[in-house]
């Protein structure tokens, strides 16, 4: 693709992002659109960190595979184990693999199945979702839907969960057992957790319209991120992971984690593997990411060694632009 033919996307879209193409680690492609901050007027830069939402749904199934690997969980774990007396509703036979593989039928605390749009969704209290054990009080209280194993359904608490099983099995917390085992190995320097409520200078404010008016998205995420997403990252970061992870800089199996366990192929033309979307037909692998006021997606070929990812801090943003470079 062009870049003349991005730059008309841009422009007639109104996008407010980054756009970065590489192969092999060579950038052929990069470039910022918009507004990191709209109130001061801060333009967007290439090195501009962004949300990602549920991209990074990837780096926890990362941090558990890792936990696997070491011995502290297993793939076969069920959540109960680790759970006690907590989330009675979660039933006895769910495993730490349907939760990666999104088929542990769980009741989900934001049910993207149910219908609605992603910013109607406000986060009670969510100055106070600092950790992890914070967000039981939400993830109470939901029914399960369907037996563990029966089928396919994105879950976001479902990640949550994982996490928590991450935090006890290991007595390390979420936040740092992420930055240990996937950012330092993948040399992510610039991707962190951080609060939406106190984002520094070179992150991007996350705008969404509300009765008309375009506002930014700190009342409907939870301050801190937790493990069904939220992280903040740039593009040269995500390409550096993506090197990392094919090299087996982060976790040895690549090939159990990119392997599909869930084909949607009918459905949605995309497979599942252990928290990675992958395409269909080919190795191609996705991250994707969307809440209020974000949109995220990058894909990497490891065949060729391409990876190109589109960062938003609008909640449309990023999809027109991602729908051309795939056609």
């Amino acid at each position: 693709m062009a870049q003349g033919d991005i730059d008309r996307i841009a422009g007639e879209t109104g996008f407010s992002g980054v756009v970065w193409v590489d192969r092999g680690g060579e950038v052929e492609f990069a470039k910022a659109y918009g507004m990191a901050n709209r109130a001061y007027r801060v333009p967007n830069t290439v090195d501009t960190r962004f949300g990602i939402a549920s991209g990074s749904k990837g780096f926890t199934a990362l941090a558990v595979v890792s936990l696997v690997r070491d011995g502290m969980l297993g793939l076969e774990t069920t959540a109960r184990s680790l759970l006690g007396e907590d989330l009675p509703l979660i039933a006895d036979d769910v495993t730490v693999e349907h939760l990666l593989t999104h088929t542990s039928g769980i009741g989900d605390y934001l049910d993207e199945e149910a219908g609605g749009e992603i910013t109607d969704y406000f986060v009670g209290a969510a100055q106070e979702l600092t950790t992890t054990e914070a967000f039981l009080p939400l993830l109470e209280g939901h029914p399960s839907k369907f037996r563990a194993g029966e089928r396919f359904a994105y879950c976001n608490g479902g990640f949550v969960v994982l996490a928590l099983l991450a935090e006890r099995a290991s007595g390390v917390g979420y936040h740092e057992l992420v930055r240990d085992r996937v950012l330092r190995p993948a040399g992510m320097g610039r991707t962190d957790f951080l609060r939406g409520d106190e984002l520094p200078g070179d992150a991007a404010v996350g705008y969404l319209p509300i009765d008309g008016v375009d506002r930014s998205n700190v009342f409907h995420l939870p301050v801190m991120a937790s493990g069904d997403g939220g992280i903040h990252s740039t593009a040269g970061d995500i390409s550096k992971f993506w090197r990392a992870l094919f090299a087996g800089e982060i976790v040895e199996a690549v090939d159990e984690v990119v392997r599909p366990r869930v084909d949607l192929s009918e459905e949605q033309g995309r497979r599942y593997g252990l928290g990675f979307w992958l395409d269909a037909k080919t190795d191609t692998v996705m991250l994707v990411g969307s809440d209020a006021g974000v949109s995220f997606k990058s894909t990497h070929d490891p065949r060729t060694g391409t990876t190109w990812t589109v960062l938003s801090n609008t909640s449309p943003g990023a999809w027109p632009i991602a729908r051309a470079l795939t056609s």
